[in-house]
């Protein structure tokens, strides 16, 4: 029964491959495990080609600054700040003229990796007589904790779905069982017609013979 609704999903998903849709990094790694720091900034004209610069900023719990981290320009990252030195990837955009997922990857997380980071996008978008420059920054704070917790978000988030799959079955039975009558009542009421058409013109032939039998 979860087939349909999770084809008409996946179709839906694949239709909207192109898009891009703004989603809030997570805030909860694991010590000892990989993590990636999610950080997407949508480019407001699809047509127009741009430059993007994205530039990460750390702060831990024991710091009272930012201190730059990472940054990433036309294929290229530079890990800036030492205690994450071998240990940070870029894990965005490839495509550098429409670069929207600044994203980074931690390879081996720590208790000191807990803190504050912020993303910035400096792009430019190059139209034909003027370029136009923006910066957009998010905001994760960061924590780091022994083993996977589930979060009250998660769980509902699950639930919401289950919901939603559920609610997408029951649309679906109710409109097929809708089509089916509105089809079955046009098929009884055509039936209807057609016999009032025969019976109609059976009473005309009979009409016309015994007409025919007097002329006689």
């Amino acid at each position: 029964m979860l087939l349909l609704p999770l084809t008409l999903l996946a179709l839906q998903a694949g239709l909207c491959g192109g898009a891009c849709v703004e989603v809030d990094s997570d805030t909860e790694a694991v010590a000892n495990e990989g993590f990636k720091l999610g950080c997407i900034s949508c480019k407001m004209r699809a047509e127009v080609p741009a430059k993007a610069v994205v530039t990460w900023f750390f702060r831990s719990s024991d710091d009272q600054d930012f201190s730059q981290l990472y940054e990433y320009e036309e294929k290229r990252g530079d890990i800036l700040d030492s205690r994450f030195e071998e240990r940070l990837d870029w894990n965005g955009s490839k495509n550098t003229e429409d670069l929207q997922d600044g994203s980074i990857y931690i390879l081996n997380v720590t208790f000191n990796d807990t803190g504050t980071y912020t993303c910035t996008f400096k792009r430019t978008l190059i139209y034909t007589n003027y370029n136009f420059e923006n910066s957009t920054t998010k905001l994760i704070h960061l924590h780091v904790v022994p083993k996977l917790t589930r979060s009250m978000a998660s769980i509902l988030s699950e639930v919401m779905m289950y919901v939603s799959i559920i609610g997408l079955q029951f649309w679906l039975v109710v409109e097929m069982i809708y089509c089916y009558r509105k089809i079955s009542a046009a098929g009884e009421e055509a039936l209807r017609e057609t016999e009032a058409e025969y019976l109609a013109v059976a009473s005309e032939s009979k009409e016309n013979c015994g007409a025919v039998q007097e002329a006689e």
